[in-house]
């Protein structure tokens, strides 16, 4: 399983996206924000309500220097099947990356080996491809993409502004911590 504040290696899928189904690498990435949603399959329930609750952020994450990426383990043709039969999934303008073989979703730890499918996971990786947040759920409790941005600007943040950390809860605009360093050089 790939740790936090290590490389997420390249890998290539299969991506829906705009009618449109395109082979994508994340390192096409590179210098961008990269969030990364695993969820378990296409036309299900939770789902659903998750990728469309993403969709409704999209255009913030992509202001912030980012991209959203889902990721299940049906294929492309399957994403483009729901895309075109749910209201809430046509919402949908980020990649739907396809992942049958269960692959990526095994590198980040998300695929359930005796039901072919992915929990519920989502990641950040900076723009430099190191991983900053992993989040990892049962299937049957959906995400705040809310709370997503929030991590994202929480993470952008302390990458801009080294040696500055956020407390709970912090939202952009509220007062950070800036950790002093005890005589053992720890925090």
């Amino acid at each position: 399983m790939i740790n936090i504040n290590s490389i997420v290696p390249d890998f290539e899928l299969d991506s829906y996206q705009n009618n449109n189904i395109n082979k994508v690498k994340l390192s096409s990435y590179k210098g961008k924000w990269v969030v990364l949603i695993f969820y378990p399959a296409d036309f299900t329930f939770v789902c659903p309500t998750e990728l469309e609750d993403a969709a409704s952020h999209y255009e913030e994450v992509k202001s912030l220097g980012g991209e959203i990426m889902s990721i299940s383990t049906d294929t492309a043709f399957a994403h483009k099947a729901w895309h075109d039969n749910s209201k809430a999934i046509s919402k949908i303008n980020f990649p739907m990356l396809a992942d049958p073989t269960g692959n990526v979703a095994k590198a980040f730890g998300t695929y359930i080996e005796n039901e072919g499918l992915s929990l519920r996971g989502t990641f950040i990786i900076d723009p430099d491809g190191i991983l900053k947040t992993i989040e990892i759920h049962d299937n049957n409790i959906g995400r705040s993409a809310k709370e997503m941005v929030r991590k994202l600007q929480a993470a952008k943040f302390v990458r801009e502004h080294g040696g500055d950390v956020c407390p709970a809860s912090w939202e952009p605009g509220e007062a950070v911590l800036t950790p002093e360093i005890d005589l053992i050089g720890k925090i």
